[in-house]
């Protein structure tokens, strides 16, 4: 358990849902007043303050509250300015739309930073076209959603035991049967929570597959070049053979990277990979014979999982090498050239 835990009181999941605020900054909420002359009916959005501006009255804090306590709290400003009659049911208030909300998500994943949860697109969003709607279940607002657009987990992530905080209060999920198939209680998130990912110091290869908890595809650096080439083009390396699907192993970013084939004179060609260890932050360079990387049946062994922003570069064998140098030689001196020098190479 990280250590900055013990300024925080642990409590149950059940405890921890149930006081959730269902109202953050950007919510979309429908005001209705009972006789209404004044034209305040209508739909609010809560400001980033956490506020919303109903005419005739100070701005009303809603951010963090409940539907019920700011309709109360509402109805109470309204009749104290004399705006409505002080009636059980003058003023009601119902939820349009949930909007996403900001999370801070560290630990064992790939982009630590501050998250948007449940942001939803112009097109997602509802009660635009088909008008206001009661209600709204923003499924985005969850621990697992916050957790990908933080680059998902890492392969050494402890998901059986991650950290929710809010306030001064934390719970523990384990939401290893997203990754496993089957069910886990996925929490709903709220305005200025943050979720820890524990590192478990090794490897877990069911964490280097695309999972509700993990992302779907990487971003992977290639070179596989016998010359420069002036464009990505000109290698036969586009945006498609970059893009790999999370989980992909090293000889298939080699297979992507058009480094596996051709001639036999091509088959002891070589490659790197260049990676970074996320846990200790060091620089890693690995290199294997093609070859053998393609033959071999305990492949695996040695084949390793690319991560997001991997670099893998292909290099020459000494017969491509050799053959260039005796066709640049060529170009000047001669056709018998080559035969001789290939023969004293020999």
């Amino acid at each position: 358990m990280p250590r900055e835990l013990d300024h925080y009181r642990r409590v149950r999941i059940e405890e921890f849902v149930a006081h959730t605020p269902p109202l953050s900054a950007g919510d979309r909420l429908a005001i209705r007043v009972m006789g209404d002359p004044d034209g305040l009916s209508g739909t609010y959005v809560i400001d980033s303050d956490g506020t919303i501006d109903v005419p005739g009255i100070d701005r009303v804090h809603a951010g963090g509250t409940s539907l019920a306590v700011l309709e109360s709290a509402l109805r109470n400003r309204l009749v104290a300015a004399e705006l409505v009659r002080p009636l059980r049911n003058s003023v009601s208030v119902s939820l349009i739309e949930a909007s996403g909300v900001a999370v801070g998500v560290s630990g064992a994943v790939f982009e630590a930073h501050a998250v948007r949860a449940g942001e939803r697109s112009p097109e997602g969003r509802i009660g635009l076209k088909e008008g206001a709607s009661s209600g709204d279940a923003n499924a985005g607002r969850s621990v697992a959603t916050a957790i990908r657009a933080a680059g998902g987990v890492r392969p050494d992530a402890d998901i059986q035991r991650i950290y929710l905080l809010r306030g001064d209060t934390y719970v523990e999920l384990d939401l290893s049967g997203l990754v496993h198939g089957w069910t886990s209680q996925d929490v709903p998130v709220t305005e200025g929570d943050r979720i820890i990912v524990p590192s478990r110091s090794c490897f877990d290869a069911n964490l280097a597959r695309p999972t509700p908890l993990t992302p779907p595809g990487i971003r992977v650096f290639m070179s596989n070049l016998t010359r420069s080439a002036n464009n990505n083009a000109g290698a036969a390396i586009g945006e498609k053979t970059t893009s790999l699907p999370y989980g992909t192993r090293f000889l298939q970013g080699l297979v992507a990277a058009n480094c596996v084939g051709g001639s036999y004179m091509q088959s002891d060609r070589r490659a790197i990979l260049m990676s970074r260890n996320r846990i200790n932050g060091q620089s890693v360079v690995i290199e294997r014979d093609i070859e053998s990387l393609v033959r071999e049946a305990n492949r695996d062994a040695y084949d390793p999982f690319l991560m997001p922003g991997d670099a893998i570069a292909c290099y020459d064998s000494r017969w491509t090498n050799l053959t260039e140098a005796i066709g640049m030689v060529s170009q000047g001196v001669g056709a018998v050239t080559p035969a001789i020098l290939l023969d004293n190479a020999l």
